[in-house]
This record gives C-alpha cells, sequence and structure tokens, in this order.
C-alpha cells in the first residue's frame, strides 16, 4: 500500500474544512480494497454530525462496495467514546476493516489510545506513524487548534497585523484604514474564519467600531467574539453585536448594571481580574486565565486583531503563538507599533520566531512567523 498517496487523498479532504467541523477536529478517511482501489472517502462533518470514518462507510455503501477485508487511513485516531455521535472504531469494526493507518493518537483525553486498543481487540491491524513522520506533522498542522486545547487547555493563539513596511499600524492620530490593499483584507478574512472566536480590546471597539465578522469570503459559520474589556466600556450599540455568534467580554471591575445591559444585547460577561505578584488587583484582566477560560469553550484557534497596546500584553505574557502579518509596500514614519512591550536591554531577549512561509498577497506581503518550538505537541 502506498501511505503516501493514500494520506494524501485524506488530506485533500480536510484542507479548510476545520471551520465547519469547529469545536471537533478536521478528519479524513479513505477505504482502500486490497487491490489499492478506492472503496470510500469521508470527511468529519458539523459538530453533531458524522466523522469520517462514518461517511466513508457510507460513501462505500452508496457506491454498491463491499468494505470486508479492507484498509481504513484516518488523519487521526478513530473515536472511541459516546459523544455527540457514536465511536467510529465500533463502526469499523462491524463493517469488517482489516486494518487502520492513522498519523496521530487523539490528544483528546477521552480516546487518547483507546480507539486503538478497541480495533487491536477485535483483531483489527493499527499502524500508528511516528510523531516525526511529515505526514504525522501535516495532520497536526491542519489540526493545530485542536491539538494545542487538547494538551496545553487554550487556544493557539494567530495575532494578525497589518503594517507599513517600517512596521506602523496606525497614524498619530490614529488612522489606519486602509494600511494594506483589499486583496490582504480579503485574505485576512479567510484567516478570521478559519478560527473558533476572534480577540480584540476595548480601544479598538471604541475607535473603529468593528463587527470583527467574516463578509469578504464564504463561510458557513461566523466566528465567535472575544473583547478586552477591564472596565466594560462595550457601547450598547456596537456593531459587533452580530446574530449567530456568541460575544465574550472579559472585565476585571464589576459593573452589575452595565453587564445586565451587555447581556440584554447577547453578550456573555466574564470576570477575570488580574493579580500584582503581591496580591494587589492590576485593574486588568487576566490574559492567561482568559485563555484557559476560552479553552472550556472549546476554542480552538483564537485569531487576534486588536491594538498595539493589548498586542503587546499578548506578546509580553508570552501568549502569542504566531503571527499573522501583512506589510505594506509603504513608509509610515510615525505611528503606532505592531505591539507595545518592552523594552529590552538584550538583543538575546528578543523574541525567537520561525518563518512558517512568505507570499505576496496582492501588492503586499503576507508573513506567518511562529514563535520558536510553540508548535511542539
Amino acid at each position: 500500500m502506498n501511505d503516501a498517496k493514500f494520506f494524501g487523498l485524506a488530506f485533500s479532504k480536510v484542507r479548510d474544512s476545520h471551520i465547519s467541523s469547529n469545536p471537533n477536529p478536521s478528519v479524513g478517511c479513505v477505504l482502500i480494497a486490497l487491490d489499492g482501489s478506492i472503496l470510500g472517502e469521508g470527511l468529519t462533518q458539523r459538530a453533531g454530525g458524522p466523522h469520517a470514518e462514518i461517511m466513508a462507510l457510507r460513501d462505500a455503501a452508496a457506491k454498491g462496495h463491499s468494505v470486508q477485508g479492507a484498509t481504513a487511513y484516518v488523519t487521526l485516531e478513530p473515536c472511541s467514546h459516546h459523544g455527540r455521535t457514536g465511536p467510529c472504531c465500533d463502526a469499523l469494526i462491524q463493517a469488517g476493516i482489516k486494518k487502520v493507518v492513522a498519523t496521530n493518537t487523539d490528544p483528546n483525553p477521552l480516546v487518547a489510545g483507546q480507539g486503538f486498543a478497541r480495533l487491536r481487540a477485535a483483531g483489527v491491524e493499527v499502524e500508528v506513524l511516528h510523531p516525526s513522520d511529515p505526514l504525522a506533522i501535516q495532520s497536526r498542522e491542519l489540526n493545530i487548534g485542536f491539538f494545542s486545547r487538547m494538551v496545553r487547555k487554550t487556544p493557539w493563539v494567530r495575532l494578525k497585523v497589518a503594517a507599513s513596511l517600517d512596521g506602523k499600524t496606525a497614524l498619530p492620530n490614529g488612522a489606519s484604514q486602509w494600511i494594506t490593499s483589499s486583496e490582504a483584507r480579503t485574505d485576512g478574512h479567510a484567516w478570521r474564519a478559519r478560527a473558533c472566536a476572534v480577540l480584540t480590546g476595548i480601544g479598538t471597539v471604541l475607535q473603529d467600531q468593528p463587527r470583527l465578522d467574516v463578509r469578504l469570503v464564504e463561510t458557513p459559520r461566523q466566528p465567535h467574539l472575544a473583547v478586552v474589556d477591564s472596565d466594560m466600556q462595550t457601547p450598547l450599540d456596537a456593531p459587533l453585536f452580530i446574530a449567530g455568534r456568541a460575544v465574550f467580554i472579559y472585565a476585571a471591575a464589576k459593573n452589575d448594571a452595565k453587564a445586565e445591559a451587555l447581556q440584554a444585547q447577547g453578550a456573555t460577561i466574564i470576570y477575570l481580574p488580574g493579580h500584582h505578584a503581591d496580591g494587589t488587583p492590576t485593574g486588568k484582566v487576566d490574559l492567561a486565565a482568559m485563555l484557559r477560560d476560552l479553552g472550556k469553550r472549546e476554542i480552538n484557534e483564537l485569531h487576534v486583531e486588536a491594538g498595539h497596546k493589548l498586542n503587546g500584553s499578548l506578546v509580553r505574557e508570552g501568549l502569542v503563538d504566531e503571527f499573522l502579518v501583512y506589510l505594506a509596500p509603504k513608509l509610515m514614519g510615525q505611528g503606532a507599533d505592531m505591539a507595545n512591550f518592552g523594552p529590552l536591554t538584550a538583543l538575546n531577549d528578543a523574541l525567537p520566531l520561525e518563518f512558517k512561509s512568505t507570499e505576496m498577497v496582492g501588492p503586499d506581503l503576507r508573513i506567518v512567523a511562529r514563535v520558536t518550538g510553540r508548535d511542539l505537541f
């Protein structure tokens, strides 16, 4: 059997499908006959819907194929528990699958090897790729937010910035629309769409009155919105209140009347006040606690679109995993920086990054840079 070929087919099914499968991982499955022919293919559906293995079995049945003695190539360990759906490994066993080849063990504690154990107990041969195998790495990349939430209990945090070539995100008077091109903005909406939630700060809410939804590309659902609003200043008529998505407002100071009014608009208020080392309140939201709370709310990928102050706080506290930067071919001289943190006193204290990709988007340069070592799940 050609593992790379069949996993390539499975991966082709799952690219970008996490937009609809969230908070579940995006998984692909192909069923291969002894002669190497394809019997069925499947992709994980929306949360609560059938998983990839079930869809592949249904596809084979619809085509009139028997899967007795077939091999299943799956981009993640088949589940073994009763959640929103039944166990996939039971369905594979009952269908007569002879062998299962998977890229990774599911990091979900409810699965975590139990699916493989159940398959082996039923006489099904199981092969799991080594974690360093390029196909295993590719599988984790496709579901990096899910792996982050399961392993670290926090979302994968991607900070998006649109800046001039000299790193300015706004003029001294606050003007920032638009620094980059329409092509870059459309591309940015595609990255927004893949996230479970967008994070912004109250400064951006008051200055720009943003919606922070997905409009420029098609999407089956809108990402939720999280707002860092220490003093609960979010206006009741803010454009960010959009039907079909949750709005989480993280505050440090209680204001029962304002909280009740915001809740009437559909917001969820979460109080997470930060504290100094001596226990005195900072007056700011505890950002690390906020990420843990978002993890509990099944947020896999968190897409940050905020100002330089919140960006700086997230960077300073080591909470950013990846940077999505659009650089426009223009110089602005003075204005707001990408992230307000520091000052550093030694170059060795600089945050080490690795370039994951560089690509032209219209006239602008898109850079994806990851904090070194942050993706070692």
